[in-house]
């Protein structure tokens, strides 16, 4: 058996430590590496929860990749695309595409009796994916939208109603201005909420048919169509190949192709979420360098506390590494302890925030009404390995504090 490990274990789990002046230093050690932990676990596991939040709004409300017109501005007043099955299916058999659905805007304005707001129709097929509005959806349903025949429903949000004290079922005014202005009723069939200021006070969800009539376009024309893919980390490479098979084709009618990810679309939403990661690696770095120091000064105390022990090791023959690896063991027997704590903690607020929702959030400011929390089990087993390896390095180089200790005057102390 190694002769280090017995003796570490010997004095971290004898009962003599416990009348010890390195106790509290100790315990503070083991403190300072849970909450260390802990505070990494949480950070983590939150900016993990908000980005994919975000994220998935932003998705919901524009998909992963647009194929729209190249000569489009950047205005929803825009011109068309054709998007019949044989471009659709020429999209849909390209390797990581998910879904391809046919979308068309119109900018217009909603009037009531008090009050009027600026809204953007935008229109949708039969084809469309109603998932993300029906995870959203707070009062009625979502229409079945179809290409074919005009419902004359929309879907509108909350924000929305609220500010034009509208309530579901209620009929509304909605006027679009071309070369004369134009009027269209339309029934509030459901309501959504995604707390997402920036959509959700802007669009309304109706059929294409209804919005390509009020375009004046022909029914194989659309603004553009919304591509959903696998996997969310290899949006470049499937917009590449997206790209590849279709811009700069000219449909029938004049109009040239053209793709955009989400990101090129929304890129000050993107670049604020992409500050979050340096946030956490400078929370990473603070709670590594504090659960280390904490362990140093508690490693230099017990050293200290020890010195008559060290003394006599030397003079029974042991080597400066062999007593350092005492030393380094017992530590090591502290930061799993810490660890196992910390991991605890963290844990425990992580499935009690994501299943309760315990804290809040300003969903003006945030765009979320509560703390995400998201686990992800391969960046926790890293903070976790991280944190054991970078702790146990900082204590090598204290460690070195034995090789000075003289064994005549070590033994003098008691």
């Amino acid at each position: 058996m190694n002769l280090s490990l017995f003796i570490a274990r010997r004095i971290y789990s004898g009962k003599e430590v416990q009348k010890q002046v390195s106790k509290p230093a100790v315990r503070i050690a083991m403190i300072g590496i849970a909450i260390g932990l802990a505070v990494m676990i949480i950070s983590v596991g939150v900016v993990i929860g908000f980005k994919n939040e975000i994220k998935s709004k932003v998705v919901g409300f524009g998909s992963h990749i647009q194929v729209s017109n190249f000569d489009s501005s950047l205005s929803y007043e825009t011109r068309p695309v054709v998007t019949n099955d044989s471009i659709i299916k020429v999209l849909s058999s390209i390797p990581g595409i998910k879904h391809v659905q046919r979308y068309s805007t119109k900018p217009g304005m909603i009037k009531t009796n008090n009050a009027f707001q600026g809204m953007v129709l935008k229109g949708v097929g039969q084809e469309f994916d109603p998932t993300f509005f029906r995870k959203n959806l707070v009062e009625g349903e979502v229409p079945a939208f179809s290409d074919s025949a005009s419902s004359n429903e929309v879907l509108i949000s909350k924000s929305l109603a609220n500010k034009l004290n509208l309530k579901l079922g209620d009929k509304i005014y909605t006027y679009y201005i071309q070369s004369e202005v134009r009027a269209r009723r339309f029934t509030i069939k459901g309501i959504y909420q995604t707390n997402f200021s920036e959509y959700d006070n802007l669009f309304l969800l109706t059929d294409i048919r209804t919005v390509n009539h009020l375009n004046q376009w022909e029914p194989e024309q659309a603004t553009g169509m919304e591509l959903q893919i696998t996997d969310y980390d290899q949006l470049d490479k499937v917009a590449y190949k997206v790209y590849q098979h279709v811009d700069k084709e000219v449909d029938k009618y004049g109009g040239v192709y053209y793709t955009q990810t989400i990101e090129q679309l929304n890129p000050s939403v993107f670049a604020w979420l992409s500050l979050l990661d340096m946030n956490v690696w400078v929370i990473l770095i603070l709670m590594v360098g504090v659960a280390g120091f904490t362990m140093i000064s508690g490693l230099l105390i017990i050293i200290l506390e020890r010195t008559n022990m060290i003394g006599i090791l030397k003079a029974l023959g042991a080597k400066n590494f062999s007593i350092r690896e005492i030393f380094l063991y017992f530590s090591v027997f502290l930061i799993g302890k810490g660890m196992f704590w910390g991991n605890v903690v963290g844990l425990t607020f992580c499935f009690v925030q994501s299943k309760f929702h315990l804290f809040k959030l300003e969903p003006e400011t945030y765009y979320i009404d509560h703390v995400p929390v998201e686990f992800n089990f391969w960046l926790f087993l890293l903070i976790n390995v991280g944190t054991f390896i970078a702790s146990v390095l900082m204590l090598v180089g204290p460690s070195y504090l034995i090789s000075k200790i003289n064994p005549a005057k070590s033994i003098q102390f008691e």
